[in-house]
């Protein structure tokens, strides 16, 4: 096994891995007492080796690593890397490029919704993963033999399930498909909230705009703080507090001491004044630039069913095409389909319109129908 803890030997490996068309990358980190994750260890691999690079090492320097990620020249290959994709954008500034995620491959080659890593490589391998060292705190050290052989493993047989996806990708003509999908991926704005928009992670049942409008300047305070500080946004505040704020905002120390969570202590210091500065501010926010949150609209007499129809539809088609349906269409968009047949959706362009967007306007139109037989439905040309 293969452990690098000096920049030197990371710089060999990463020159040797720039050779190869492809790596298979994994991480392990700790985010239960920061804001950032904490990079506690990196796995990759290539057709002939593999490394375990520990970022902890005394002195060592990730940017051979970084170099690496950027290299076009080389495939970046991930499952569900949405988290490590992140960390990377964090510390170096760049999101990796070129990429290529099994778990959205999968549900491309029809695996199912969101299949699981420890799932995909029995399916795909045959061989089962040892779970035990799942929940190790990856940040002592020494880590052992068996969880080193671990972390390993997450990406020496990532490198058949991603050869696997590939050959099913290109025998199917969906490779297409993937890239549109890693391009959302690849993008930095994936991976950064602006502070002014953190109030809508929180769920809220007041649609008040003056009562959002302090909502979203106190979220992005707490979210500026959190930066910061680089610790979890509910230790700052959790989001009860906020929401007690904006119902009833406290406008001085003594005030803001009575909110739920928030001390004397707090309230009459430094974070305090700052966080009374941001609840004034959504106060005094002119009203015409309050966040305002449009009321779901009634579905009109009739979609309800158009709905369960064009539900039906999505399952079907999905089958015949072997696809998973939560990366055709969602809930959401099946309602705008439901009541507008020029919803600008993903649903109604490019490949997915191929597979689903077309039938569903077609439904809609009357120019197609159900019927069942041998316990299958089946769709029906009624133009």
């Amino acid at each position: 096994m293969q452990i690098v803890t000096s920049t030197d030997t990371l710089s060999d490996l990463c020159q040797r891995l720039s050779k190869h068309s492809y790596v298979t990358i994994d991480t392990e980190f700790l985010r239960e007492n920061t804001f950032w994750p904490e990079l506690c260890l990196v796995q990759i691999a290539s057709d002939d080796e593999s490394a375990i690079i520990d970022p902890l090492a005394n002195g060592i320097d990730l940017a051979p690593l970084f170099e690496l990620l950027q290299n076009t020249n080389v495939l970046k290959v991930f499952h569900a890397g949405r988290q490590d994709l992140e960390i990377f954008h964090h510390l170096s500034g760049h999101v990796p490029i070129p990429i290529f995620d099994t778990q959205v491959a999968a549900m491309v080659c029809g695996f199912g919704e969101s299949v699981g890593y420890d799932t995909l490589v029995t399916k795909i391998t045959g061989h089962g993963i040892d779970k035990s060292s799942r929940f190790t705190d990856w940040s002592r050290r020494p880590l052992t033999e068996r969880q080193l052989s671990y972390a390993e493993a997450d990406v020496t047989h990532l490198r058949d399930v991603y050869q696997h996806l590939k050959a099913e990708l290109e025998k199917s003509g969906r490779s297409q498909w993937l890239t549109s999908e890693m391009t959302i991926l690849e993008s930095p704005e994936t991976y950064f909230l602006p502070p002014e928009k953190a109030w809508q992670k929180i769920k809220a049942r007041n649609n008040k705009p003056r009562f959002l409008a302090i909502l979203q300047t106190t979220a992005a305070w707490r979210e500026k703080q959190a930066h910061h500080q680089n610790i979890p946004r509910n230790r700052i505040l959790r989001d009860e507090a906020l929401l007690e704020i904006a119902a009833n905002p406290p406008r001085n120390a003594e005030k803001l001491s009575h909110v739920r969570g928030i001390g004397k202590k707090f309230a009459e210091g430094k974070m305090g004044a700052s966080l009374l500065s941001a609840i004034n501010e959504g106060i005094e926010m002119p009203h015409d630039d309050c966040p305002k949150v449009a009321l779901k609209a009634q579905m009109p007499k009739g979609l309800g069913p158009l709905m369960d129809l064009l539900k039906v539809l999505l399952k079907t088609r999905c089958e015949e095409e072997n696809v998973a349906q939560k990366l055709v269409c969602n809930s959401r968009d099946l309602e705008k389909i439901a009541s507008d047949s020029n919803a600008d959706i993903p649903a109604l362009k490019g490949w997915r319109h191929e597979v689903f967007g077309q039938h569903a306007l077609a439904l809609k139109e009357g120019k197609i129908g159900f019927t069942a037989k041998d316990n299958k439905i089946r769709i029906i040309d009624l133009s």
